[in-house]
């Protein structure tokens, strides 16, 4: 019975931390986007109707990349895989603000857990949204303050490095940790199997630096480079709602 109660208590912090990273995350997003939005004159709502439908096809299309497109890579244990389900977000970050790609995040890891049930006690799930979100959002702010094809590169570059700094911190500091917590493993043993694949694997650092670090540094190159080769032709598909809304209104 000790057992269980201290299961429950576990599990409960666990889910008032997620809230809280989701909460925090969104109040950077939203305070980042006002300031741009100011600054530029922009005086349009952060979410209208067209952003919102935008925003729901483009979680869509981010929870089938985490869903059906997860990759294993040969250099980290099978629970670390390269997804590109970050591409959405980033796209609707660029287009409609950091909220928006917040928002895709979110609603992607929602439907991630509907129609693949979580097999890491959410960890995995807590992982994918912060770390995802500090690339998405550190890119999107740029990107929102100087939209021009250097802005995106240095928008782009910058949420890479963000990514593969902040998901190997928190990956060390936090995530693992807390997965051996949940699961009631060892945290050697986790270091275990990365050594399995890498005998320079020794403790949690080698293991953020070898496994972690690299994934990150994949997936947001990947993920850059992808935006920046599609967004100028998606552009104006995604914001072709948004003109025709403004043109009635001055009409």
């Amino acid at each position: 019975m000790k057992a269980f109660w201290e299961s429950i208590q576990q599990n409960t912090v666990f889910a008032l931390q997620f809230l809280a990273v989701i909460i925090a995350i969104f109040v950077v997003a939203y305070a980042a986007e006002k300031i741009a939005k100011k600054l530029h004159g922009d005086g349009e709502r952060i979410l209208s109707t067209r952003k919102i439908a935008a925003i729901g096809m483009l979680s869509a299309i981010s929870a089938i990349l985490i869903i059906l497109l997860e990759i294993p890579v040969f250099f980290a244990p099978s629970f670390y895989k390269l997804d590109l389900s970050e591409l959405p977000a980033l796209i609707g970050g660029f287009a409609f603000g950091p909220v928006a790609g917040v928002m895709i995040e979110l609603i992607k890891i929602l439907l991630k857990v509907i129609f693949k049930p979580t097999t890491t006690a959410f960890v995995g799930e807590l992982a994918n949204f912060a770390v995802g979100c500090s690339f998405v959002v550190t890119a999107s702010i740029i990107y929102n303050f100087k939209k021009t094809k250097a802005g995106a590169l240095v928008s782009c570059i910058a949420g890479t490095l963000v990514l593969t700094v902040f998901g190997t911190m928190f990956n060390a500091v936090y995530l693992l940790p807390k997965f051996a917590e949940l699961y009631g493993m060892p945290l050697e043993a986790i270091i275990g199997m990365g050594t399995e694949i890498n005998a320079s694997i020794t403790d949690v650092t080698s293991f953020v630096i070898f496994a972690v670090a690299p994934l990150n540094l994949i997936k947001g190159t990947i993920v850059s480079v992808v935006t920046i080769l599609v967004y100028k032709a998606l552009s104006p598909i995604l914001k072709s709602g948004n003109e025709q809304v403004r043109v009635s209104k001055v009409q």
